[in-house]
């Protein structure tokens, strides 16, 4: 495969996977520009281990997992500066109604008090993964994923109203 095809194959796996990508950089970052920096990093770290993808695990589990690793490495160490490559995503290009991005926002406030894998068990559950997909990402059981979504929606609902 020459750099034209790899570049193409990869422009088209980052956009088909762009609002999972920016979700998980929502998780992780308070205002546009720490979202636009994380989705950046999250891009360039994919480009990075794009050439070693063998497909073994489905491309949305391999997508995520780099997402969610780049956050949390980019969370430790915050202080230094990400790199960037040539990609800019807006919460207006994704959401384009001022009501929707609003909601979104609150949404993602109260999922943020939220632990770890709680965050990224209804992050999945948002992105309309089957249980399947979810259990095969976080590794837990298709049942476990079943019971604590409840849980999780039953915990956001009570923040809600507090």
């Amino acid at each position: 495969m020459n750099q034209n095809e790899l570049e193409q194959q990869f422009v088209a796996l980052v956009d088909d996977h762009k609002q999972m990508i920016y979700k998980v950089c929502l998780m992780y970052a308070s205002d546009d520009e720490g979202i636009s920096d994380l989705f950046q990093e999250v891009a360039l770290n994919l480009w990075k281990a794009f050439p070693r993808f063998r497909g073994v695990c489905k491309t949305s589990t391999w997508v995520y997992r780099i997402s969610v690793n780049t956050c949390i490495s980019h969370l430790r160490h915050q202080g230094t500066q990400p790199l960037t490559v040539p990609l800019t995503m807006s919460m207006t290009d994704l959401f384009p109604d001022e009501s929707e991005r609003e909601q979104l926002r609150e949404l993602y406030q109260l999922i943020n008090r939220l632990g770890e894998l709680e965050r990224a068990l209804i992050l999945l559950w948002l992105d309309d993964r089957s249980y399947e997909e979810i259990a095969e990402m976080l590794d837990i059981s298709v049942s476990n994923v079943g019971v604590r979504i409840n849980r999780i929606k039953a915990k956001l609902k009570q923040m809600s109203n507090n």
